[in-house]
């Protein structure tokens, strides 16, 4: 006996696994966003920063600096879950017809994605950069791993396989819309 999983079945599997990683995502976001402002107006909560990343020493050093590396985590994670509400939407749509795979929707959203993945690669390259820099300077923090600055470099390396296949299927448009002339 052998089990046959169609494509409908595995996007409708992906549409709820993005929904559960959106939902994830925006909590992530939002305690990033939440505890930054609460650490401004009381100071003893700072330890308990969203999942358990200690940055009181930081804040003790410095509350601008504190600021930044917070900044860059929000930044960071919202890009994420705004990443994965695209996803989620394009699905919810049904705008990805499998009849048709070449269409102006899924290569706007697959350039959207490209754009966003380098945002990504980007303000964790920066978190990164500034991270050492204060560790340079003498600063007390959890290392980039517990920061979530790690794999900068990947999400960067995303961004262009993205943009490459977005470039694929413009081409697909083209070569679609030629074949529609000629029949």
């Amino acid at each position: 006996m052998e089990i046959k999983i169609s494509t409908a079945q595995i996007l409708k599997v992906l549409y709820i696994l993005s929904w559960i990683i959106f939902i994830g995502l925006c909590i992530e976001a939002c305690g990033f966003i939440f505890n930054t402002a609460l650490a401004f107006f009381k100071t003893d909560n700072i330890g308990l920063f969203w999942q358990q990343i200690d940055l009181t020493q930081l804040y003790n050093f410095d509350k601008g600096h504190y600021f930044v590396i917070t900044t860059y985590l929000s930044i960071i994670a919202v890009m994420k879950a705004i990443m994965f509400y695209l996803i989620v939407k394009l699905l919810h749509d049904k705008k990805l017809n499998l009849a048709k795979p070449f269409n102006p929707e899924v290569v706007r959203f697959i350039i959207i994605l490209s754009y966003l993945t380098l945002g990504i690669g980007l303000f964790t390259h920066f978190g990164v950069t500034y991270a050492q820099w204060l560790y340079k300077q003498g600063a007390t923090m959890p290392d980039i791993y517990h920061l979530r600055f790690a794999g900068g470099d990947v999400w960067l390396f995303m961004s262009v396989t993205l943009y490459v296949i977005a470039q694929i299927f413009k081409r697909g448009i083209e070569i679609q819309k030629e074949n529609d002339l000629t029949i």
